[in-house]
Order: C-alpha cells, then sequence, then structure tokens
C-alpha cells in the first residue's frame, strides 16, 4: 500500500470514528434534555390531557378501576412536582374512549372539566357531562350535562379554554341530527357555548351543520374573541380542516384553512390543534390526501382571517395525533407521532413564520397503537411539556417529560 493510499485510509476511518463519536454525543445530549417527572398516575391510566395559563400546569386523566368503573382525576404541578392525584368523579356508566377523552381548563381559580357518560345501550350514545369547581379544585360541584337537546346520540370530541374573566368557552361535536345514522341526512354538527363560573350554559350556538364524524376540535381566543377549527365534512366527501370565528356574536361562514382537497369516506380520527398569540394563530393538522400523510402547520397574521401556504412538518412516516404551541408572534413548536420499524416516536420540532425548521427532537418512543392515544404539549416559561400514554400488551401508564425550550433552537 502507498503512503497516498494510508493517508486516504486513515482519514477515512477517522471521519468514522469522529461521526460515531458525534453522534453519541447528539444521543447522549438529547438523553440529558429530555428528563421524566414522576407521574401522580398509577397502572391503567390513560388519556391525559395537559392544561397551561402560562403559569401553571394541570392534568386530568382517566384510571381504571375495574371492567366497568372508571374515574377521572386531575393534579396539579407544583414546583416541579405533580400534586397528589385527586378524584373528581367516577361511573361505571362512562364512554371511555382513546380517542375522545376528557379535558381540563382554569379560569381565576374556576377549574372545568368533563367526562362522557352513556345516554342509551347504543354504543355511540352518549352525553357530554361537565364538572365545575370554584375553588381551585378543592371541591367540585355536581355534575351537568352541557347540551339541551335530549336525544339519545353522540356528543363528544369536546374543547375548554378559558374565556372572558372567569368562564369557559367551549366547542363540541354534536349528534342530535344522526338519529338515523352518519350520512348526509343526518350529520355531526359543530356546535360552541359559554360556560359561566356559576355553572349556567349560555350562547350555545350551531357553528356548522355538518362536520366529520369523530375528529378532535381545537379553539382558541384572539383579540376579536374565539375561533374554532375542526375537520369538516362537503358533500363529495372532503374532509379538509376549517376554520370559523366568531365576530359580531354571530359565527363567520366555515371556510378551510387550506385546501388539501383529502377525499375520504370515513373520519380518519385525526383533528386539528390551534393557538394563538396576540395577533397571531397557527393551526397544524394531519392529512393524506392523494394518498401521501403529511402533518402541515400554517400561520396567520390577522386571528385567522387568512392563513399563509403551509408548512410541511412531517411527511410518509407520520401517523399525525398533533398538538401545538405558539411561542410568540413568529415561532410554534408542533409535536406529531412518527412510525418506526419496532413502533413509533414523538417527534417536536420549531418552526418559524418564514418556513424556517429546526431539527426535530424524538421525546420518546411508544406502540403506535391507538392505545397511546394522543400526546399533549404544553408550554410554560422556558419548559416544554409533554405527557402520553406509555401502554403494553396488558398495561397502560402516562409518562411525563419536561425539555428545555433551548433544545429546539
Amino acid at each position: 500500500m502507498t503512503n497516498f493510499s494510508k493517508i486516504v485510509l486513515l482519514t477515512f476511518m477517522f471521519s468514522l470514528i469522529s461521526c460515531k463519536k458525534e453522534k453519541e454525543k447528539k444521543d447522549e445530549s438529547e438523553v440529558q434534555t429530555i428528563n421524566f417527572i414522576e407521574s401522580p398516575t398509577s397502572v391503567n391510566s390513560k388519556q391525559p390531557f395537559l392544561f397551561s395559563n402560562g403559569n401553571k400546569l394541570l392534568m386530568s386523566w382517566t384510571q381504571k378501576i375495574n371492567d366497568s368503573v372508571h374515574t377521572l382525576n386531575f393534579s396539579e404541578l407544583n414546583n416541579g412536582k405533580w400534586t397528589q392525584s385527586t378524584e373528581i368523579n367516577r361511573g361505571d356508566d362512562w364512554f371511555v374512549n382513546w380517542a375522545d377523552f376528557p379535558a381540563i381548563a382554569e379560569n381565576n381559580g374556576n377549574i372545568l372539566t368533563h367526562f362522557l357518560q352513556k345516554s342509551d345501550p347504543a354504543t355511540f350514545a352518549y352525553d357530554i357531562h361537565l364538572q365545575l369547581s370554584n375553588n381551585n379544585g378543592k371541591n367540585w360541584n355536581k355534575d351537568f350535562v352541557l347540551h339541551t337537546d335530549g336525544t339519545k346520540t353522540e356528543h363528544g370530541f369536546a374543547t375548554l379554554i378559558p374565556y372572558k374573566k372567569d368562564s369557559f368557552f367551549i366547542t363540541w361535536l354534536d349528534g342530535r341530527n344522526t338519529k338515523g345514522g352518519h350520512d348526509g341526512n343526518g350529520a355531526m354538527n359543530i356546535r360552541a357555548a359559554t360556560v359561566l363560573s356559576t355553572g349556567k350554559v349560555i350562547d350555545d350556538a350551531l357553528v356548522d351543520a355538518k362536520a366529520c364524524d369523530c375528529c378532535q376540535t381545537s379553539a382558541t381566543i384572539t383579540p376579536n374573541g374565539p375561533i374554532v377549527v375542526y375537520r369538516d365534512r362537503s358533500d363529495g366527501e372532503v374532509r379538509d380542516i376549517s376554520i370559523s370565528r366568531l365576530l359580531d356574536g354571530n359565527w363567520t361562514t366555515p371556510k378551510p384553512v387550506h385546501n388539501d382537497n383529502w377525499v375520504i369516506n370515513g373520519c380518519p380520527v385525526n383533528g386539528p390543534k390551534a393557538a394563538s398569540f396576540k395577533n397571531t394563530l397557527t393551526v397544524a393538522w394531519f392529512t393524506a390526501a392523494n394518498g401521501v400523510p403529511k402533518v402541515n402547520i400554517a400561520f396567520s397574521s390577522d386571528n385567522g382571517e387568512n392563513f399563509e401556504k403551509p408548512i410541511q412538518i412531517g411527511a410518509e412516516k407520520v401517523v399525525g395525533r398533533v398538538d401545538v404551541a405558539l411561542l410568540d408572534e413568529k415561532n410554534a413548536l408542533v409535536s406529531w407521532m412518527e412510525s418506526t420499524e419496532k413502533g413509533a416516536e414523538i417527534k417536536v420540532v420549531k418552526v418559524s413564520k418564514d418556513g424556517t425548521k429546526q431539527t426535530p427532537l424524538v421525546i420518546t418512543s411508544l406502540s403506535a397503537s391507538r392505545g397511546s392515544g394522543f400526546p399533549q404539549l404544553e408550554v410554560i416559561s422556558d419548559t416544554v411539556y409533554m405527557a402520553w400514554n406509555d401502554v403494553t400488551d396488558t398495561t397502560s401508564l402516562i409518562k411525563v417529560a419536561r425539555v428545555s425550550l433551548s433544545a429546539f433552537d
């Protein structure tokens, strides 16, 4: 071997060693960046939901007691640790589902949450029961039904967010017109209402008379008022993401956030997520238009009246199940699930309004099954929090992790 050949070989070997060390260094850095928080839940817990008002972090979840009984619980993160689990309610006639799960929200010491209770033996006949606390969760008032139609049909996929001084804005999928089935003549509605701190429900209104059957809804409060985003449904079975805004007391005619033109003859069970900061609104969603799975995010600078061209976050292997948080008027974090050879991963990426994307961070590996649910993302100050279902063939347990916001730069 010539000296030149030896030099080339040594250079190549050194390059391989350097690359390996850099990869190991990066992997070690990610492990150190992602810190797991001891969960307040126990075995057979599922369906975590995270809520943040910028200062405090709450988590609600369901706990399986036995084959028929479930409880609704919550905890607050205090000085980096979860408070002891508080049981809000329990029942043996609840509808407990991987995609349609309880939520929680806080406003000025008032906490609102919900669970789904069967109204009839039919599989998809259940009501949204609200439960309210006026003293930060120390005591809970008697639960009450959100809607008043009285039909033995599906009501669910509710979004609860703080609204005005001490009230809550709610939007949900309402099946009062589906008594004959989920066909064109009996479509699911999108409805919205306000729940006062007294428990009184006001301003119940129809937002859209025909929506996708079982995708999660999302909402946020902009300077102009509430907006709702959801998966719509046209007569031609186009199921893209639509937005409606409450302006001057009326809901605007729904319009697409973007025309993906995804035609699908069934619900993909994969709803959008919205977040707002000042006049900036952003929406993240999953689509598989033309057979190509994608996760997109779109920004609006005028509270949702117009949207810029979507920015593609992931493709091909994406499962969807997105969440989003706005950091400021120009930057957002998006989380989603992506399939791997052995299951799936939760990924989070920082995206800028100008289309710049940082390197995605893998939060964890998990099952790709429905049991993994919909991972939750929240940001408080300089810390990112995530919660998800960690499932095996026999058990489930909620896990929570925190990551420094600087890890996404």
